[in-house]
């Protein structure tokens, strides 16, 4: 393919080289692309050395990636279909050339602009610009931290001194063995009062683990036992194992939309808790004694001041989404805009929408602030790598402050806005027992896949779905490497599903702003509630007070007289050193065989009551004091002496 026409160098005067056919070379010469010492030294000048070079580039620019049957590591006698498929997959997932980046083009851009063109005509310098900003946090905070202030005071109520902070779940009995034998580690029982205060929304906390009361298992629900007789509302008690501000609600001592402070009045053993339908709340019931019982002072003085008691996430909610929604109608700079409603929305759910559990503000404030510094990182990384590409050049001020910020506080608040997807945790337990959870689940999944189709098909026209694919690609071998672990479980918390789910979002589409806020507001509520949990976690955190699944103990015959049971075991199980007795969900005898150990009396005090009984095996811990198993179901000693044992099982 040589050509005697001079080429282009030649007409300017330098020497003239042949042309060289760039598919086969020339046959009667040494290929001019090689890089060996020979072909080096064949090259008479630096021009002729900065043609070889230019010539070599162009080659390498020009030759197209291997098909699939020219890898070299793969078998050579590949199906042609196979090939066929790879290479049109391949070209496929490139997507279109050239590509296209998808911009938002504003609906309306006049009026969504009318905000920055009303701020750049009354402030109109930059220097202006930026003392308006620091006014404006400066008025922020301030309406916050006051309003904060105040709901967070500590005055005495009813000279019953400042109240105790409680969460949703605090109980005065927290759980059949914590209070010890005989419920000594929960005294006092009686002739004591406490001013408390609660949060708002506790009518929608339920148990999530299995909990025997009497002879009934209840889960899902709200943990609150007794309540009024008939119509008589001063005779309002509960037993001493109920949620108090769950309680406190049924009583209707404090509303649930506000929470509020009250006056606890421990009143020692109750007997006979009725069920009632209160206030949204249907409490359970128990037919026999309790050592532990407690009602409400139902004083009008207690509340003279309800506004200093009342949860103020409501009043601080309307502030903080005021702020920020005006903040993003004047800001176009994203990284001003991301970082000022990242900070703002993570205190507003550390210190007001979800808080952790703490028993004071000093403590709720110092576990704000040490959560924040990791998460502020974390933050960054992902504004660089998702955020930045969606809002970066975003004119659209409307339809960011609608899309992107309300999906934001949507995610924040998933206490409350999700709290009705019957989903409270990806175990198998609870997929198989909570009402709904596996039609729940099943929407969730194909809703998820429809939009990460519809997300992949836009990442294809801008030409990046290899990388996005590759990117879930490794994800994937990561969390099948964590399943792998023995002896820890994997944990998918609702901060981690943002964190594997946003790099999907980082396109400038109207559907990614949506999501996208979603998931930044998903991931700073789980930082801001329960901070960074581990994704590896061992069964007995998983379980927390549930069932562990261990060996339960044969319940033996007991031998009855008059108002007296006595129980006999004349062997313990391989593994364990004793027996623990259960009597009306108290914990009444731990016994082991090395201190001889080997009978249980209980005696009936009431007459006119059935008495409910359970048993577990207990040893002693590896580092001393004792440990208890599961506790099997409960057998019941009827009023008129009768022993009725339930079928096996734990309760």
């Amino acid at each position: 393919m040589a050509s005697a026409q001079p080429t282009r160098l030649a007409e300017e005067g330098t020497p003239a080289f042949p042309l060289i056919d760039l598919e086969n070379g020339d046959p009667g010469h040494k290929p001019a692309l090689e890089t060996s010492s020979t072909s080096s030294s064949s090259a008479s000048s630096p021009t002729e050395a900065a043609y070889l070079t230019h010539t070599h580039d162009f080659v390498r620019a020009q030759t197209p990636s291997p098909s699939f049957h020219e890898l070299a590591f793969l078998p050579r006698r590949i199906p042609p279909c196979l090939i066929l498929l790879y290479d049109n997959s391949a070209s496929w997932m490139k997507g279109p050339r050239p590509s296209r980046v998808h911009k938002i083009t504003p609906i309306f851009p006049r009026v969504q602009a009318a905000s920055l063109t009303l701020v750049d005509r009354w402030v109109p310098q930059y220097y202006q610009k930026s003392w308006l900003l620091v006014g404006y946090y400066i008025l922020w905070l301030l309406l916050f931290v006051v309003t904060l202030y105040r709901s967070a005071s500590r005055n005495d109520i009813s000279k019953s001194g400042p109240p105790v902070k409680l969460s949703c779940i605090s109980r005065l009995w927290p759980n059949t063995t914590y209070c010890g034998l005989d419920g000594e580690n929960c005294r006092p029982f009686d002739n004591t009062q406490v001013a408390f205060r609660c949060p708002s929304g506790c009518k929608a906390v339920n148990i999530l683990n299995p909990r025997t009361i009497g002879a009934q298992e209840i889960n899902y629900r709200s943990l609150v036992v007794g309540g009024p007789v008939g119509l008589d509302t001063a005779n309002t008690v509960y037993r001493g194992d109920s949620f108090i501000c769950g309680a406190a609600i049924h009583a209707g001592v404090i509303e649930d939309r506000r929470g509020g402070c009250g006056i606890l009045s421990l009143l020692g053993e109750g007997r006979h808790f009725p069920s009632v339908e209160r206030n949204g709340i249907q409490s359970v019931a128990f037919n026999s004694s309790f050592p532990l019982s407690f009602t409400f002072n139902q004083e009008s003085s207690i509340y003279s001041s309800p506004s200093q008691c009342s949860d103020p996430r409501w009043r601080l909610l309307g502030v903080s989404v005021v702020f920020t929604f005006v903040f993003s109608m004047t800001t176009t700079s994203p990284e001003l805009f991301f970082g000022t409603i990242f900070t703002a929305i993570f205190f507003h759910v550390a210190l007001v929408s979800d808080p952790p559990d703490s028993p004071d503000f000093e403590s709720l404030l110092s576990a704000a602030t040490g959560r924040f510094l990791p998460a502020a990182f974390v933050g960054a990384g992902i504004y660089l790598f998702c955020v930045r590409r969606t809002l970066e050049n975003l004119n659209a001020q409307v339809e960011k402050t609608i899309l992107w910020l309300g999906a934001c506080w949507l995610g924040a608040l998933s206490n409350a806005t999700f709290h009705l997807i019957p989903i409270q945790r990806l175990t198998p337990h609870d997929l198989k027992k909570q009402p709904g959870a596996v039609p729940a689940l099943i929407f969730i999944v194909v809703l998820l896949f429809t939009i990460a189709l519809i997300q992949a098909r836009t990442f294809r026209v801008e030409g990046r779905l290899p990388q996005y694919l590759s990117l879930y690609a490794a994800m994937g071998i990561g969390i099948l490497l964590l399943l792998a672990i023995p002896g820890l479980k994997l944990r998918i918390h609702h901060y981690i599903l943002a964190l594997l789910l946003l790099p999907g979002t980082s396109l400038q589409t109207r559907p990614s702003l949506l999501y996208q806020g979603l998931l930044v507001g998903l991931f700073i509520n789980g930082i801001a509630r329960w901070d960074f949990a581990s994704i590896l976690q061992t069964p007995a955190a998983l379980l927390e007070d549930g069932l562990i699944g261990s060996l339960l103990p044969e319940v033996v015959t007991p031998a009855i007289a008059a108002n007296n049971i006595t129980f006999a075991w004349h062997t313990i199980a391989e593994g364990f050193q004793g027996i623990s007795v259960m009597v009306n969900d108290v914990e009444r005898y731990r016994g082991f065989q090395d201190r001889g150990d080997v009978k249980f009396s209980w005696h009936r005090n009431h007459d006119a009551e059935p008495e409910y009984f359970r048993f577990a095996y207990t040893k002693y811990g590896r580092l001393g004091g004792p440990w208890v198993a599961d506790y099997t179901k409960t057998s019941i000693w009827q009023e008129d002496g009768r022993w009725v044992q339930l079928a096996n099982g734990t309760g």
